[in-house]
């Protein structure tokens, strides 16, 4: 059997199948050799995701023998949302948010004990950009999402991780690094552009195989046809 990849998350995960996505990159990296799944929920919060993982997980493989071998926890962009903005009813304190991502990362393990679960941080927010689309009935001129409240929820994802003894990416941080970064790595100043999309599906393979799912260590799930020749 394959192992699985499994990417659990919101809009930003629910979206990695498409055209360059980082879901769509892993499940073509991997041909042959692992099959990723989907599970990414638009405009989920840690609360939310809570009350579907359990259900969520098992119709994938409720037991030791389905070989999950890794999944993404990948929110907070959600939760993030400013309180007294037009999101409000999607933010989650930052202290819920953590005992939320603890329950989901208990959740998995119960249920495969030998998974390894990567957290990812909320990315980046360009301000200005959701400043810019704010629809026709909001005159606030206020963003909705501020990248330094993001920030505070991606240290919050690392303290997690590190209290799990999980791998954890910063995608908060590393994509800032990007030159240009509101532009060329978001579409909107939330989601993902195409080169987004990359830095992310390279930080996702650089910790799969540091716990070691990479090509070289998974075996290719049927031998090649000139072996039949």
């Amino acid at each position: 059997m394959r192992p699985k990849l499994v990417l659990f998350g919101d809009s930003i995960t629910e979206g990695s199948f498409d055209e360059g996505g980082w879901g769509a990159s892993l499940a073509n990296h991997f041909t042959r050799r692992a099959d990723v799944i989907l599970r990414g929920y638009d405009g989920y919060t840690t609360r939310f995701a809570i009350k579907i993982i359990k259900k969520t997980m098992e119709e994938i493989g409720g037991d030791e023998k389905s070989l999950v071998a890794a999944v993404t926890v990948f929110f907070g962009a959600n939760d993030a949302a400013l309180p007294d903005r037009r999101y409000g009813f999607l933010h989650v304190p930052v202290a819920e948010y953590q005992q939320n991502l603890k329950s989901i990362y208990a959740c998995i393990k119960k249920i495969w004990p030998s998974t390894i679960v990567i957290f990812i941080t909320p990315p980046p927010v360009d301000d200005e950009a959701r400043v810019r689309l704010l629809p026709e009935d909001d005159t606030s001129g206020l963003p909705e999402r501020k990248n330094e409240v993001a920030g505070e929820f991606a240290k919050a994802c690392i303290a997690v991780a590190k209290d799990c003894s999980s791998p954890v990416i910063d995608i908060w941080s590393k994509m800032q690094q990007v030159p240009d970064w509101e532009k060329s790595a978001l579409s909107d100043g939330l989601h993902f552009a195409a080169l987004g999309n990359k830095v992310l599906f390279e930080e996702v393979l650089q910790e799969l195989k540091v716990v070691g799912l990479s090509n070289e260590t998974l075996p290719a799930d049927a031998p090649p046809v000139e072996s039949f020749l």
